[in-house]
C-alpha cells in the first residue's frame, strides 16, 4: 500500500536554521534564508562503484512509485524530496536520504512536506549549552608533510606528467560534549549566507560551489577556482580582488576548471554560455574566481537527468585537477587520508528531477558520537603554485567550519 505524502503552504516565512519539528535534523540547503531544511529519516539508501548515480536514480525513481503524493502548492522543490551526498571517490559509500518533514523556503513562499497522517508542529530550535574547549589536531599530515607533498606535485607538473592538482588537508577538532549539527548549520547560515549551508549525513558545511542545478530544462553551474584570503580591510581587500582577476596563476588554474565543466556538458546541452573571463566572488573569508556557466538539455540524447549531468560533471578539475585520471592517481599517492564524502556532490532531488547539487567544500564530517569532527580543505596546484601560498590559502578554506565550531 502506498506511504502518504502530503505538502502544504506555511503562513510564515520562519528562518530555516532557526526551527524544528522534534525530531533529528536529516539534512539541510540553505542560501540567504531559501531552500530546505528536513528532520527525521523516512528511508535511507547508500550506493557504490562505477554505476553509483544510474543507481541513485532508479532508487529514487522507484522510491517515487511507493509514495501517494498529496501535493497543494505544485512547482520546483514540492512534494517528495532526496537529498544526496556522494563520496568523492566512487568505491567509498554515498549517502541517499528521504526525510520525514521538509521545511522550505523560495521564491517568497514557504511550505511543508511531511509523511504520515498528521502534519508536524514546527517549533523554535533550542541550541545546546556552550560546547566548551576545542582541541585541535592534526589529520592525515602535519602541515609540513603538506607543504612537502605540494612541491612534490609542482615538481611533477613542471616535468610534464599532468598540468594541475588539487590537494587536500584534514585537521581534527575534539570536544567533551556533542556537537549539535542544526546548531553547526545555524552558525554558518549567519556567518556565511552567500554559501550553499548543507548538512546530510553528519557532513556539515557551507560550499560556494555549485555544481549543476537542473531546473527543467535549464542547466546551470557556477566554477569556482583561484583563491586568494581576505584581509579585513575594505580597501586591501579591493587591491587584492584586483591582483586575483590578473594572477596569471589562478587564471591558468581557474582556465582548466572552467574546460573540464563545458567539456563535461558538452553531450548534454546546447546553446552553452561561457563568459569570456570570469568575475571576482566575495565571501567573507577569501575571494574566488567564479564563472556562471549555463545552456539547455538537449532533447537526445533521451532520459538525461540531474544524475546523469553529477556523472558527466564529477569530478571537475577544481576538486580533482587535469587530466583526471593522472590527478586521481597523484591524489591517492599524497594525501594520504580517506576524502570521504568531501568534495563530492552533495544536494537535493524532487519527483520532477528539479534539483540542486553543490560541491562539498568548507565542510567537516561529524563522527559517530558527535564528540569530533574532521575538517577538510584543499587547495589546485598548477607549476606557479608556492607550498607556503597554499598552505595559508587551506587555513582560510577551513575558516568557515573553525569559526562555527568556535561560536557553538
Amino acid at each position: 500500500m502506498p506511504t502518504s505524502i502530503t505538502t502544504e503552504v506555511l503562513g510564515d516565512h520562519p528562518r530555516l536554521s532557526e526551527i524544528n519539528c522534534g525530531l533529528p535534523l536529516a539534512a539541510s540547503w540553505i542560501k540567504n534564508n531559501e531552500g530546505f531544511v528536513a528532520f527525521g529519516i523516512y528511508k535511507s539508501h547508500e550506493v557504490r562503484g562505477k554505476k553509483r548515480f544510474h543507481d541513485a536514480s532508479l532508487w529514487w525513481k522507484n522510491e517515487l512509485t511507493q509514495l501517494e503524493i498529496h501535493n497543494n502548492v505544485h512547482g520546483s522543490g514540492t512534494g517528495p524530496i532526496i537529498f544526496t551526498s556522494f563520496s568523492f571517490d566512487e568505491e567509498e559509500p554515498s549517502l541517499l536520504v528521504i526525510p520525514q518533514v521538509v521545511i522550505v523556503v523560495r521564491n517568497g513562499k514557504s511550505w511543508i512536506t511531511w509523511i504520515g497522517d498528521k502534519q508536524p508542529s514546527l517549533t523554535k530550535a533550542v541550541h545546546p549549552s556552550a560546547l566548551g574547549p576545542i582541541t585541535w589536531a592534526p589529520g592525515s599530515l602535519t602541515d609540513e608533510q603538506w607543504c612537502e607533498r605540494i612541491q612534490r606535485s609542482v615538481d611533477r607538473i613542471k616535468l610534464g606528467e599532468l598540468d594541475k592538482v588539487v590537494l587536500a588537508r584534514d585537521i581534527v577538532a575534539t570536544t567533551s560534549t556533542p556537537i549539535d549539527p542544526l546548531s553547526l548549520v545555524h552558525e554558518l547560515d549567519f556567518g556565511y549566507p552567500s554559501t550553499w549551508v548543507y548538512s546530510v549525513g553528519d557532513l556539515v558545511g557551507a560550499t560556494p560551489e555549485l555544481l549543476v542545478r537542473l531546473s527543467k530544462t535549464l542547466v546551470t553551474s557556477r566554477v569556482l577556482a583561484g583563491t586568494i584570503r581576505r584581509s579585513g580591510d575594505e580597501e586591501r581587500d579591493l587591491a587584492l580582488a584586483a591582483s586575483l582577476a590578473k594572477s596569471s596563476k589562478d587564471l591558468e588554474e581557474h582556465e582548466y576548471a572552467v574546460r573540464s565543466v563545458t567539456d563535461a556538458l558538452a553531450p548534454y546541452a546546447s546553446s552553452t554560455n561561457v563568459p569570456e573571463s570570469p568575475y571576482v566572488l566575495h565571501l567573507p573569508n577569501v575571494m574566488h574566481l567564479a564563472t556562471d556557466v549555463t545552456g539547455v538539455i538537449n532533447e537526445s540524447p533521451a532520459n538525461v537527468d540531474i544524475f546523469t549531468l553529477i556523472s558527466a560533471l564529477h569530478p571537475s578539475a577544481a576538486v580533482c585537477g587535469t587530466p583526471t585520471e593522472k590527478a586521481e592517481d597523484l591524489i591517492k599517492e599524497y594525501e594520504s587520508m580517506n576524502r570521504g564524502r568531501y568534495a563530492g556532490p552533495v544536494g537535493w532531488v524532487d519527483a520532477r528531477g528539479d534539483g540542486e547539487i553543490g560541491i562539498a567544500l568548507r565542510c567537516g564530517q561529524l563522527s559517530e558520537d558527535h564528540k569530533s569532527i574532521r575538517l577538510f580543505a584543499g587547495c589546485g596546484i598548477v607549476a606557479g603554485s608556492d607550498p607556503i601560498q597554499e598552505l595559508a590559502e587551506s587555513q582560510a578554506k577551513l575558516l568557515p567550519i573553525r569559526s562555527a565550531l568556535q561560536k557553538l
